[in-house]
């Protein structure tokens, strides 16, 4: 299966053509091609996980039982490590160069397809029932198969070209999905929205690609690596090529400043949300960065430790995407919110060294993530009759959706990492990571963001299940097309963070997904009990001040009505609210203020240019056209026909005399012409 990788992406690719040929006349109207397609995608993923899992055992046994200390040892002694399974075939051939497609399968590569699959797998199925009376429900789920088919593809990619096109048909399935209710124009827009800004980044993004082609004279993955690694790399041209890869990793996740995409790509439907927050588009480009790894450690000098771009932005967005969460009324916004902060810890933990903590964290981050988004479908689906305003429509559900309730609240001690959940186990490698690797000051953004994330995920369960319920209808449990998925994603969330349980002796984590082959020497920090306790504490006293401030929001008294009552408060509170003013910059200032210029520079020149030259082109043409009438047409034309007409006349008065009509004068005229003609040949022949 490593060797046969390629089929992976291919079965929900044809599953897509499948779907849209011949889906409604299907039984289940195409989704039970998408269910196998993606279900038989995830069976191989497992098939391949197992062999590299064997491949990696079989070539580091001698190091078993010593976890990353022991790989540590085994890469010092001067073995190369596991190498990737590559497999190429000639693409095409341009002025001599090769170009190659194929599939690089490594530990990252095998982890990312488990995930990827196992998540689409869990959201089709919810969707047989959230978009059950759908009127695009066959195309809904052709897109599904097509957006997974997609980041398949970037996942196994063996060069930069191939992981452009599935990087960018994420982009495009991403904006058909969030559009999928493109009739209301709040959707359309938050469509193009999420294309245009994404598109920014991009091209940053293939600037980068550029860049490392003429630095290391290939778009091979490995390549590329093994160049950033080696002596002879110029750091000049990693920096930039760094520089400009991760500005699209900020589009692509959603990193500040060009994260105001994410939020309002929430208008598509819910299985779309946490599909795109969990397992594909936003994680594209944390895997970018951990794919391309070597470029970042060595162009940003990660190294020599204090700030660097990367764990700037990425700690930056941590913070901002926190607060945010906090003045959403729409509960799918506030997890939104949530997964901007969260992919600012993945990418802070890159920026700080931190790689198989910031993988670890997008393993984990998949399924709490995934069950979240889904609870809120579940909620919306069945209890809040549709609507995700959590102030006006929910509350107190916890009595009539029980299941959900129960998977919620997993899902958010998983967030929030409160230990023994799977949050607590990547989000605290991080941490330690960054406190021992010369970052202190993101170790304390991070504590900060733990803070903010169990504080803001104990108001939204709050406002959702508990109080008095403020909605309409009926609120009654979910299906169990709803609901199992709920489960099992609960069951990850619980259990996905032991698979790395350092105090436990378990790093089978860092042993079977690390690369060890074209990548750089990374110190592992050992397990810091006393900041394991200091960010669980941490994490407590933000729900226990949260709990305060909202189950006895009756009693506070002082801290009622306060935003109306202090000016400060309420600026503070309208700052959050209008979300930095960074929409406002961006479509009020610089896409309006660009737009009014543009459109009255344009103005300008059809009026002075365009309009110019038209009525010029107008007024030669009558000037060239009263010529032709009067000098071509009347003088020319009409005088040659005139004067022909003249001659014909001339010459029929002259014949007029000859010819008189009697024909004995033209008899006698004949004999008389015979007789002169007979007398000259007389002569002459005498």
């Amino acid at each position: 299966m490593l060797d046969a990788a390629w089929l992976i992406p291919t079965v929900p690719a044809i599953a897509f053509a499948l779907i849209t040929l011949f889906g409604k006349r299907m039984p289940k109207h195409g989704a039970e091609i998408g269910i196998a397609a993606v279900g038989a995608s995830f069976v191989m993923s497992c098939i391949a996980a197992s062999q590299w899992i064997d491949r990696v055992e079989a070539a580091t046994g001698h190091s078993e039982g010593l976890g990353a200390f022991g790989k540590s040892v085994f890469r010092a002694a001067g073995e190369q490590g596991v190498e990737p399974v590559v497999n190429t075939v000639t693409w095409w051939i341009s002025g001599g160069v090769h170009f190659s497609v194929g599939t690089t399968v490594d530990g990252l590569t095998v982890m990312m397809l488990f995930v990827v699959t196992l998540i689409s797998l869990l959201v089709q199925i919810y969707s047989t029932a959230y978009m059950h009376d759908d009127r695009r429900y066959t195309w809904f789920f052709a897109c599904l198969s097509l957006f997974t088919a997609s980041m398949l593809t970037l996942v196994v990619s063996e060069n930069l070209l191939q992981l452009l096109v599935g990087w960018e048909l994420v982009g495009l399935c991403s904006f058909m999905l969030i559009g999928h209710w493109w009739e209301d124009l709040a959707n359309s827009r938050a469509a193009i929205k999420a294309f245009l800004t994404t598109r920014v980044g991009d091209i940053g993004l293939m600037i980068g690609v550029i860049v490392m082609y003429f630095a290391a004279d290939t778009f091979s993955i490995v390549g590329i690596n093994e160049y950033a690694l080696s002596s002879g790399a110029e750091h000049n041209l990693l920096l930039a090529g760094a520089i400009c890869l991760f500005i699209g990793i900020i589009g692509k996740s959603g990193q500040f400043p060009l994260h105001t995409w994410l939020p309002d790509a929430m208008a598509g439907p819910t299985p779309v949300s946490a599909l795109i927050h969990a397992a594909t588009m936003v994680v594209a480009g944390v895997y970018l960065g951990a794919r391309l790894y070597p470029v970042f450690y060595e162009g940003f000098s990660i190294a020599d430790g204090g700030i660097n771009f990367m764990a700037l932005i990425g700690g930056v967005t941590i913070i901002i995407g926190a607060v945010l969460a906090f003045v959403q009324r729409d509960i799918k916004k506030v997890l939104a919110y949530s997964t901007i902060s969260q992919l600012g810890y993945m990418v802070m933990a890159l920026g700080v060294g931190a790689w198989t903590a910031a993988v670890f964290h997008l393993f984990t981050h998949a399924f709490f993530k995934a069950l979240l988004f889904l609870g809120a479908g579940s909620v919306s689906h069945s209890g809040s009759h549709h609507s995700f305003d959590m102030k006006s429509d929910m509350g107190g559900l916890r009595k009539y959706m029980p299941v959900t309730f129960a998977t919620f609240m997993i899902g958010s001690l998983a967030l929030a990492g409160i230990f023994p959940f799977a949050g607590f186990w990547s989000k605290d490698e991080i941490l330690v990571t960054a406190g021992e690797g010369g970052f202190e000051v993101f170790m304390v953004v991070g504590l900060i963001g733990a803070f903010l994330t169990a504080a803001y995920m104990t108001r939204c369960v709050y406002l959702t299940f508990f109080g008095e319920y403020r909605g309409h209808g009926h609120p009654h449990e979910s299906p169990r097309a709803i609901t199992v998925p709920l489960i099992i994603l609960a069951g990850f969330s619980v259990v996905a963070g032991l698979i790395n349980a350092v105090p436990l002796g378990i790093e089978k984590f860092t042993e079977w997904f690390e690369p060890t082959f074209a990548f750089p020497h990374l110190v592992h920090a050992e397990f810091d009990y006393g900041l394991a306790v200091i960010s669980v504490t941490i994490a407590v006293v933000g729900i226990g001040i949260a709990a305060w401030l909202w189950f006895r929001r009756e009693e506070l008294g002082p801290f009622r009505g306060l935003t109306q009552r202090n000016a400060l408060a309420r600026r503070g509170y309208v700052f959050l609210e209008n979300k930095y003013y960074l929409d406002h910059l961006y479509e009020n200032v610089i896409v309006d203020g660009t737009r009014g210029v543009v459109a009255r520079a344009f103005y300008w020149f059809d009026q002075h240019v365009i309009d110019a030259f038209v009525k010029g082109v107008g007024l030669v043409a009558a000037r060239v056209g009263r010529f032709s009438y009067d000098v071509v047409d009347q003088k020319g034309v009409d005088g040659a026909i005139n004067a022909l007409a003249a001659g014909t006349g001339d010459a029929g008065s002259a014949l007029r005399t000859v010819q008189s009509g009697r024909v004995q004068r033209y008899a006698l005229l004949l004999f008389a012409a015979v007789g002169l003609l007979s007398l000259a040949l007389y002569l002459v022949n005498s």
